[in-house]
């Protein structure tokens, strides 16, 4: 339970069922890092059946306090988003987090939001590493990263992007919520 911000909890998205939803969020304006902008909904439910039937490759929907609110990716980097371009480690998982746009933000509800997603990665005992790859141009992500322990490990070209390759251990993860316990 994160104070005032409610409780948290993760499940596999419906393709299908939730399509409309994370439709209206991927191409929503504030999700223009997502690449999504000018999808269809036709689009946003091919790409999640892909999604869905990859081995590699997962998606679900965030809730809070039972309704969606955010969407979280998870991938094997060796062979989604970053195959070839670093050197994994045995224990790495890759992530992508999305929240819902909203007209009324609650303040640091994004931080608890990616918070519970790293929990929810971490709660694996194989995961020993998160990766994550966001445009360089994602000052907002940046810090968010910074704030639950990642740190930048470089830049990378991907085909779509110039990214930070960024990188967060279990161990970076507990001491930053230590830190922001303390604060």
């Amino acid at each position: 339970m994160t104070p005032d911000l409610g409780t948290f909890t993760v499940r596999a998205l419906d393709p299908l069922a939730e399509a409309e939803v994370v439709h209206g969020w991927v191409t929503h304006p504030k999700a223009s890092f997502w690449l999504m902008g000018d999808a269809r909904l036709e689009d946003v439910e091919r790409e999640y059946m892909a999604i869905a039937a990859h081995p590699h490759h997962d998606a679900f929907i965030g809730l809070r306090n039972g309704e969606p609110a955010f969407l979280m990716e998870r991938y094997d980097p060796t062979e989604v988003e970053l195959k070839g371009l670093y050197e994994a480690e045995p224990g790495d998982i890759g992530m992508h987090f999305l929240v819902a746009p909203s007209d009324t933000p609650l303040h640091g509800f994004t931080r608890a939001v990616i918070t519970a997603v790293m929990e929810t990665l971490f709660a694996d005992p194989s995961v020993r590493r998160v990766v994550v790859e966001p445009d360089v141009r994602n000052s907002a992500v940046h810090a968010l990263n910074k704030a639950v322990g990642f740190e930048v490990l470089r830049e990378i070209t991907k085909p779509e992007k110039t990214a930070l390759l960024s990188a967060c251990t279990r161990e970076q993860f507990e001491a930053a919520r230590r830190e922001g316990a303390a604060r």
